[in-house]
């Protein structure tokens, strides 16, 4: 299993806003090897917020053909230069893509 956690700085007060957009039902829900998908929201930042979104696969070959469908183009397509979505600033300052394997877990039950 693989962890990939898209960290984005985003405008300080919209990482709450922004935060149900990665969880929100829609293609990645049907991709092979999905497992989950999980948003922290950094605490305790002052100059902006910052989203982790982490989503675990079965596997690396799963995770990259998402990265390479067409659902995952049109989810992160930019909008035509000339309309008003474009105008609009984005909230999101950068972002960093961070792989992980999962080498060892243990489940707590209480």
């Amino acid at each position: 299993m693989i962890v990939v956690t898209n960290r984005i700085k985003v405008t300080k007060g919209m990482g709450a806003a922004m935060a149900p957009r990665f969880t929100a039902p829609g293609p990645l829900d049907s991709s092979k090897g999905i497992i989950k998908v999980e948003v922290l929201l950094t605490q305790n930042l002052e100059e902006y917020d910052e989203l982790n979104v982490n989503m675990y696969w079965e596997s690396q070959d799963d995770f990259m053909a998402w990265r390479n469908s067409d659902a995952f183009k049109a989810s992160h397509k930019r909008p035509e230069p000339d309309s008003a979505e474009a105008k609009k600033a984005s909230p999101i300052l950068g972002s960093e893509m961070i792989t992980y394997e999962v080498a060892t877990t243990r489940e707590i039950s209480q």
